[in-house]
């Protein structure tokens, strides 16, 4: 466990470059710019941000179709027809006009480009949207549901939007939660996670606080345990329970359908790599349910994905 000494110090941090925020469904957002600023050149961050709803898990067919294109069709490396969707969806009940619908807004919002060959649509992840669900990639099956290694220094922001911007305290209410910030109290927002600095200033630009707030890189010194600090800003029993809802659900096949059972298991897992602010394990509750789950995904994700890749292969495979 990290030593911690009398009171707390700070320095204030500042960052040139703003790192790309957390989306909705743990990956790493392209930002809207005249000028590229990374691998996603100039694709509009408004037609990459997804909804809190999907963010929650619950992200219907649009969070949906999401999930089948970054657990199949960007591994595979080659574009899929209309038909496959079709078929993978449906098999969650989603009716094949509202599949349709949902490739043709994801057309729109520049995820996926269409070419036409004979009978067939052929849909390609495009480049932009390709590197936005690799970086998501990395987070959702790097995710552990613990820090790693933490030097005991904590970075704060201090931010609050007035009642007038509600828009404002929205985003930093989730915004700042998404990348694993937690509220020990109004307009203090702390996390373990010290090189998240460009995320927490891209949300207060979006939030326009950002000239009225401060960011610092802190170190705990005395005063109460750090262990209250941790139950008043994260509700770590709720996320205990949703890990125990996930063991639950996962330790057996949930379907017998093969595409059906990762599809799940990694929708799932999406959601709880977001809510769960990833602690040191210093600062966990001794026998962390979230440790043993993030083993179950992993093991179950190595025996299932083959099959689902084999069965998302079958399926792409036009008939006539």
């Amino acid at each position: 466990m990290a030593r911690h000494r009398n009171t707390i110090r700070t320095c204030a941090l500042t960052s040139p470059a703003v790192a790309q925020p957390v989306a909705a469904n743990g990956m790493s957002e392209p930002r809207d710019e005249t000028t590229p600023t990374g691998p996603f050149d100039n694709a509009s961050e408004e037609k990459f941000v997804l909804s809190r709803r999907y963010a929650a898990g619950t992200g219907g067919v649009r969070g949906l179709l999401i999930t089948v294109l970054g657990d199949y069709v960007r591994p595979a490396g080659r574009p899929a027809p209309t038909s496959a969707f079709v078929d993978a969806l449906g098999r969650f009940g989603v009716k094949e006009e509202a599949c349709r619908q949902a490739l043709a807004r994801a057309s729109a919002d520049g995820w996926l480009t269409p070419e036409r060959e004979g009978r067939y649509t052929w849909w390609h992840l495009s480049p932009a949207f390709a590197q936005f669900l690799n970086l998501g990639a990395e987070r959702i099956f790097g995710f552990t549901a613990a820090q790693p290694e933490w030097d005991g220094r904590w970075l704060v922001v201090l931010a609050r939007a007035a009642e007038t911007n509600r828009a404002g305290r929205h985003l930093l209410r989730t915004r700042l939660r998404w990348a694993g910030f937690g509220n020990p109290a109004p307009g203090v927002w702390v996390s373990t996670h010290t090189d998240r600095v460009g995320e927490a200033e891209f949300v207060l630009d979006e939030a326009g606080v950002r000239a009225e707030a401060q960011v610092f890189l802190s170190e705990y010194l005395a005063g109460g345990e750090v262990s209250t600090l941790v139950r008043q800003a994260w509700d770590l029993d709720d996320v205990a329970r949703q890990y125990e809802v996930f063991l639950a659900e996962f330790r057996r096949p949930p379907s017998s359908d093969l595409l059906v059972r990762h599809t799940q298991l990694v929708h799932s897992w999406r959601r709880l790599a977001l809510i769960d602010p990833a602690l040191p394990a210093e600062l966990l509750p001794s026998g962390w349910t979230g440790a043993r789950a993030a083993k179950l995904f992993h093991r179950q994700h190595a025996r299932w994905e083959p099959e689902a890749m084999r069965e998302w292969e079958r399926i792409s495979r036009p008939s006539g």
